[in-house]
C-alpha cells in the first residue's frame, strides 16, 4: 500500500512539474560560454537564450518573446560595437532560419548545395557575422517559444500582434526594453528581415525613429515581401515575374541554347529590361491588346521563360508562378521548388495548374526542425516543454494600411545615418529577386537617396545561405555593409 501510495505521489509531483514547465517563464535569462572559429581567427562568446515581456498600457503582460543573444568577449567598447536585430518573416515564421543557417555562430549539418544530412544537428559557421556585430534573434509573438497570454482563447487580443501595423508597434516597444537593459543605448544597430520580415523591418525603422527615438545606422532586407507588390496581381507583378523565370530556366537548362551558352548575369539583364520596357506595357493593355503584338510578346516570354509559346497564349500572357513550377520541366516529370526552384518534386500526375507540394520547404523542415530543437535545450541549455513553433498561429493576419515602403523613406530621409541593404537569391520563386529591385526603386520617387541603397544577387533562392558558397558571399556583403556605415565618424546631416 505505501508503495502504491509513493508511486502515486511521485507520478503527481511529475505530473505538476511537466505542467509547470509547459507554461512559458515570462522574464528569464540563461548564459552560456562558446567559442567559434571567424576567417580563421578563434572568437570567444557568450549566449543568452531568454524570454522577455511584452506589457499593455496598464503594465500588465500579455505576451512573453523568446530570444537568443550573443555577444563576443573581451570586448573593450561595447558602446562602439554594432548591435544586429533579426527577424524572420511568415508572418508567423520563427527566427530559427536565419538564427541556425545564416548570421549566428552555429550552422546546421547540411551539404554544400543545401540539402538535409543525417545525422541532424549543427557546426560551426566559419563566416558569422559575430567577429563585427552582436546579434539578437527574435521570435514575434507564438513563433518559436514565444507566446501571447493567455495561449489561447477569446482572452488573447489578437489585434495588438497580428497585423502589419500591430506587429511592428509591439516589436518597436519590445526592442526599447532589450536595448535598455543590454546597455545598447550608443551601439550602432541594424535591424535584418526575411521575406515578411522585409515588410517589417522597412516599418520598424520609423517606428523605432518615431516612437522609441531609436535611430539606426542599417536596415537588411533578405529576399523581401513587399506587400505593397506581393500577391497584388496586375500589370507590374506578372512582368516583372519573367526575370525570375528566366533564371530558373537557366539552372535547369531549359532556355534556348543561344541564352544557355551565356552566363547567368549575361543573360539577366536581358530579360529584365524587356520585363521592365516591353511586357509591362503590353500586359496594362490587357484583352485589348493587339494579335499581332499578343504573338509577339508570347514568343519573347517562351524565350526568355523556357516555356512553350502555346502555353504563354494559352495563359494570355499573364503566366502565373504556380503554373511555371509545375510545368518548366514537366517533360522530365519533375516540379521546381517555389521558395529555391533548384529544387526538384515528384507530383501525383503531371498535368495540373500547381505543384502538389513545395519540394524545398519539405526539404529544410527535415534538417530545422531537429538542429532548433536540440541546440536550444541541449546547447545553449534553455530547458522548457513547449512547442518550438517552426510556423506559429498568427492568422489571419491584418495587412491594411501598409505604409512600411513609405516608412522607410520617410525614416531614411530624416536620418542621414540610415542605409539599406537588400539581398536576394535568383532563383527564389516566391518573393523574386527583381521584385526586390523593384521595391528599392519604388521605396524613394525622388531618387534622391539612391546611393544609400545597395542590391546584392546570389545563385540560389530564397535563403540564398543554405548553400555554402552564398553563406560566405552574403555574410561578407553584410559585414562589408557594417564596417562601412558604422562608426563613420561624420555628422549625421545633409
Amino acid at each position: 500500500m505505501k508503495k502504491s501510495l509513493l508511486a502515486l505521489s511521485l507520478l503527481l509531483s511529475y505530473a505538476t512539474l511537466i505542467s509547470q514547465s509547459r507554461k512559458l517563464t515570462l522574464d528569464t535569462t540563461v548564459t552560456t560560454q562558446h567559442s567559434v572559429t571567424i576567417n580563421g581567427a578563434p572568437i570567444n562568446y557568450t549566449a543568452t537564450a531568454g524570454t522577455q515581456p511584452v506589457w499593455d498600457e496598464m503594465g500588465e503582460p500579455i505576451a512573453s518573446l523568446h530570444y537568443t543573444y550573443y555577444t563576443r568577449n573581451n570586448v573593450k567598447d561595447r558602446a562602439s560595437r554594432p548591435l544586429l536585430i533579426s527577424f524572420n518573416g511568415g508572418p508567423g515564421s520563427g527566427s530559427v532560419w536565419m538564427h541556425l543557417a545564416y548570421t549566428g555562430p552555429r550552422v546546421l549539418k547540411i551539404d554544400d548545395e543545401g540539402y538535409p544530412v543525417q545525422p541532424y544537428g549543427v557546426k560551426q559557421n566559419p563566416f558569422s557575422v559575430l567577429d563585427v556585430t552582436d546579434i539578437v534573434y527574435v521570435n514575434p509573438a507564438n513563433t518559436g517559444y514565444s507566446r501571447t497570454i493567455p495561449e489561447t482563447g477569446k482572452k488573447v487580443d489578437r489585434e495588438k500582434f497580428f497585423g502589419i501595423n500591430a506587429d511592428i508597434k509591439y516589436l518597436a516597444e519590445w526592442l526599447n526594453t532589450f536595448v535598455t537593459r543590454n546597455n545598447r543605448w550608443r551601439s550602432p544597430k541594424y535591424i535584418v528581415g526575411e521575406s515578411y520580415g522585409g515588410t517589417r523591418v522597412m516599418g520598424l525603422s520609423l517606428a523605432l525613429q518615431n516612437q522609441q527615438w531609436m535611430y539606426l545606422n542599417g536596415v537588411i532586407m533578405v529576399s523581401p515581401a513587399d506587400y505593397k507588390l506581393y500577391n497584388t496581381g496586375g500589370a507590374v507583378e506578372n512582368a516583372i515575374s519573367l526575370p525570375y523565370y528566366t533564371a530558373a530556366a537557366w539552372h535547369h537548362k531549359a532556355l534556348p541554347a543561344e541564352l544557355q551558352q551565356k552566363d547567368l548575369l549575361e543573360v539577366l539583364p536581358e530579360s529584365e529590361n524587356y520585363a521592365v520596357n516591353t511586357l509591362i506595357p503590353a500586359l496594362a493593355k490587357g484583352g485589348f491588346i493587339g494579335e499581332t503584338e499578343k504573338n509577339s510578346v508570347a514568343e519573347k516570354m517562351a524565350y526568355y521563360s523556357g516555356l512553350s509559346k502555346k502555353e504563354i497564349l494559352d495563359q494570355n500572357l499573364t503566366v502565373p508562378v504556380q503554373y511555371f513550377w509545375k510545368n518548366l520541366l514537366k517533360e522530365q516529370g519533375y516540379t521546381i521548388g517555389r521558395l529555391d526552384s533548384r529544387y526538384l518534386g515528384i507530383d501525383r500526375q503531371m498535368a495540373g495548374m500547381r505543384p502538389d507540394y513545395s519540394a524545398e520547404l519539405t526539404s529544410w523542415l527535415h534538417s530545422f526542425t531537429p538542429a532548433i530543437n536540440y541546440y536550444l535545450q541541449e546547447e545553449l541549455k534553455f530547458k522548457t516543454d513547449i512547442k518550438y513553433n517552426m510556423f506559429g498561429p498568427v492568422h489571419p493576419w491584418n495587412n491594411d494600411d501598409d505604409d512600411t515602403r513609405d516608412n522607410l523613406r520617410q525614416a531614411m530621409a530624416q536620418n542621414p545615418y540610415l542605409n539599406v541593404l537588400i539581398q536576394s537569391g535568383y532563383y527564389d520563386g516566391a518573393t523574386t529577386y527583381f521584385q526586390a529591385k523593384y521595391t528599392m526603386w519604388q521605396v524613394d520617387p525622388s531618387g534622391k537617396m539612391k546611393d544609400r541603397f545597395e542590391f546584392k544577387g546570389y545563385r540560389s533562392g530564397h535563403m540564398m545561405y543554405l548553400r555554402r558558397e552564398d553563406l560566405q558571399k552574403a555574410n561578407d556583403d553584410i559585414r562589408a555593409f557594417i564596417k562601412r556605415t558604422a562608426n563613420t565618424g561624420k555628422s549625421a546631416k545633409y
